[in-house]
């Protein structure tokens, strides 16, 4: 097997299984807002409720896109879109730094 199948194949089986996330219940881990965190601590901390808001703009918000329609089948459409663009930006992020690295 050649060194970019052990990378590509894994990823794919990654990006496939996405959706599954739409069967859970509550917020995905680390993705919680400043009152679920109220919630679960009891307070907001200083650095975090300085910096909340500090992003208004999303690419992809809540991992969908408009039109795509609020059952599971589009939402699950959404997710695929955001996984995917997820994937594309990390692996150009990745190139571009190695080959950075590799001409000095």
């Amino acid at each position: 097997m050649t060194r970019s199948r052990k990378v590509w194949i894994p990823l794919a089986v990654l990006v496939a299984l996405t959706p599954l996330g739409l069967l859970a219940s509550g917020t995905a881990w680390g993705e919680w807002g400043t009152d679920e965190i109220k919630g679960l601590l009891g307070y907001i901390p200083h650095g975090l409720s300085r910096l909340a808001d500090i992003n208004h703009i999303a690419f992809l918000p809540d991992y969908s896109l408009p039109g795509l329609g609020e059952g599971f089948a589009g939402q699950a459409v959404g997710y695929y879109i955001s996984a995917i663009v997820g994937v594309v930006i990390i692996v150009l992020l990745t190139l571009g730094l190695g080959r950075l690295i590799v001409r000095k």
